[in-house]
């Protein structure tokens, strides 16, 4: 074995640690696993437009599981609706992502997750408004178009974002995480399909990486 090949398996290794490492993280702490994956992706050297591809060349595979275990909860007219939105915004964030450097890159990804905080405590926050939301299939298929067209941007599904939106549109928690399931799954494919596109995803490093995921499933 030469020193190129060393590398390629040491690096291989490395990523499918990295699978594994967002897959624990995720089941033990109930987190989005891309929130941990991007920066570990980031931090073993890839390009953080490079992460983000990888990232969701993975959620398709792990979101198919998660739905189809959860299918019993899906309401599908509300998924219906969120896929419409969410995937349309998702496709416009992927193609947008490349107008950014990896600062800007990096600074949307922290903002994003600070607002998957207030929107889960949403309702302690503004109680008031959480109480006068009244949801109907505008209100689904625009902010689930906002959410995911920020999400797109810094290369994640919605998935984070989903669930807390789901609830505070006055949806069942049980049921918020499995149409956040069905609807990432979409939202993340199609989106992937812009970064594939563009050269973003090394083949071999997505499959280490979900390889890592797979072992922790």
């Amino acid at each position: 074995m030469n020193e190129r090949d060393t590398m390629d398996l040491t690096a291989f290794i490395i990523f499918l640690l990295i699978g594994l490492t967002a897959g624990v993280m995720s089941g033990m702490f109930g987190i989005g696993g891309g929130s941990v994956r991007v920066p570990l992706l980031a931090m073993a050297g890839l390009a953080m437009i490079d992460a983000f591809g990888i990232n969701l060349f993975v959620i398709p595979f792990a979101s198919s599981v998660g739905a189809y275990t959860h299918r019993e909860n899906i309401d599908r007219t509300v998924a219906k609706w969120v896929i419409i939105g969410g995937t349309l915004g998702s496709v416009t964030g992927a193609f947008l992502v490349g107008l950014f450097p990896n600062l800007i890159l990096a600074i949307i990804f922290f903002i994003t997750a600070v607002i998957t905080v207030l929107v889960i405590y949403l309702h302690k926050l503004a109680p008031k408004f959480s109480e006068s939301i009244n949801p109907t299939r505008g209100h689904f298929i625009g902010f689930a178009y906002l959410l995911n067209l920020i999400t797109g941007i810094r290369g994640g599904s919605g998935g984070s974002l989903f669930p807390p939106f789901l609830k505070a549109m006055r949806l069942h928690i049980s049921k918020a995480i499995a149409a956040s399931l069905l609807v990432t799954v979409f939202t993340a494919l199609f989106a992937m399909f812009i970064y594939w596109g563009r050269g973003n995803i090394e083949l071999v490093t997505g499959i280490a990486v979900l390889i890592g995921l797979s072992v922790d499933t």
